[in-house]
């Protein structure tokens, strides 16, 4: 035996450590509140950005902490982004489709009608350029948007009367979020933007005629079964809806480069916890759904036909006038089109041909 090697490893090991716990003590403790822009009681939603602050606070052995606040209790839930970037808050969870009112392109950080999957955004953010291209946008604002969640594919949201064809849209009042409130404008649609928490209020009113939220598992929560019979799918607004961590840009550059790691790993691990609950919860929300009295209804072909044309119609429009807007959109397109050709190949097949049979198979158990 080589008694040299030996201690010499030993050594080693002891300064290793001995070196860990000097490392954390010196790091330095950093307290950031952050602004989510939904209600506590969507455990899943407001919980993605939860889950971040906990992740990065066990990644940090406690010392990075963030605070998360549900909407209104710091600021309302629509007024995140502007509380990131004048620094009342460090940071915010929220979806960036909110915002199109300042620029139509926050919505490519959240979704777009008739866009992205869940994987297929997680691959344009992550792996595909999406955030590159996103980042000198979001810099205008002095902000750095990470992805930390997501919903999947959405309903097509509650209604109080059938929508059979696309006259049936013109005039309605549908609490839409997005980008998606412009493209139904084009049919007649007059687009409410209100946040989570005061939806139930204005449908059970009157105030507004229709309102889409989720799906199931949160619908279900918010009550929007009691004031609206009508369930309809899909929700072609929402392929998915990726969620954003917003940070001041300010305060981002300030983290030590342990915590700037620790902040991207925690919001990578919360977009596939956020994912997986939905798709637990939201099958078992929806069979209540329907033995409650829902009816579930599919939007007419017609109908989805109208607002595909109309939403790429309208993306032409503003890409003519905006050039943030034409600058992502692009580079958005060009990757969708690649996606949409490989999942017709292999996963739109592979799925539609498992659901045709077991909807067969059940078929013939009744």
């Amino acid at each position: 035996m080589d008694r040299r090697g030996l201690f010499a490893g030993a050594a080693a090991a002891g300064t290793l450590a001995l070196a860990t716990p000097a490392i954390a003590q010196a790091m330095p403790e950093v307290r950031w509140r952050c602004a989510s822009s939904f209600p506590k009681s969507l455990d899943t939603i407001y919980g993605a950005g939860e889950h971040v602050a906990k992740r990065v606070a066990a990644l940090t052995d406690n010392k990075f902490q963030i605070r998360v606040f549900a909407a209104g209790e710091l600021v309302p839930g629509l007024a995140v982004a502007d509380a990131v970037q004048n620094g009342t808050v460090e940071a915010a969870h929220t979806a960036s489709y909110y915002f199109v009112g300042k620029d139509p392109t926050f919505a490519f950080d959240g979704a777009v009608p008739f866009g992205l999957n869940m994987r297929q955004i997680n691959a344009w953010l992550q792996a595909g350029g999406g955030r590159e291209v996103l980042k000198e946008f979001f810099e205008g604002y002095n902000i750095v948007s990470l992805p930390a969640g997501n919903t999947g594919a959405q309903m097509g949201g509650w209604f109080r009367k059938e929508i059979k064809t696309v006259q049936d849209l013109s005039g309605l009042k549908f609490r839409v979020g997005g980008f998606a409130g412009n493209v139904l404008q084009k049919l007649g649609v007059v687009p409410q933007q209100i946040a989570g928490g005061d939806i139930y209020p204005a449908l059970e009113k009157g105030t507004i005629d229709a309102a889409e939220w989720i799906g199931p598992y949160d619908d279900e929560k918010l009550g929007f079964n009691r004031v609206a019979p009508y369930y309809y799918y899909p929700g072609w607004w929402e392929g998915s809806l990726n969620l954003s961590f917003y940070i001041a840009k300010a305060k981002y550059e300030e983290l030590p480069q342990l915590y700037k790691e620790a902040l991207e790993s925690a919001c990578r691990d919360s977009t596939i916890e956020t994912m997986a609950k939905y798709d637990v919860q939201n099958p078992q929300a929806l069979r209540r759904l329907i033995g409650a009295g829902t009816q579930l209804r599919a939007f007419p072909r017609e109908v989805m036909q109208a607002c595909y044309k109309s939403a790429f119609e309208l993306y032409d429009e503003t890409a003519a006038r905006n050039a943030n807007f034409k600058k992502v959109y692009e580079h958005w397109r060009a990757f969708r089109d690649s996606q949409y050709q490989w999942f017709r190949v292999a996963e739109s097949t592979f799925d539609n041909f498992g659901y045709f049979m077991q909807a067969q198979e059940q078929q013939q158990r009744r």
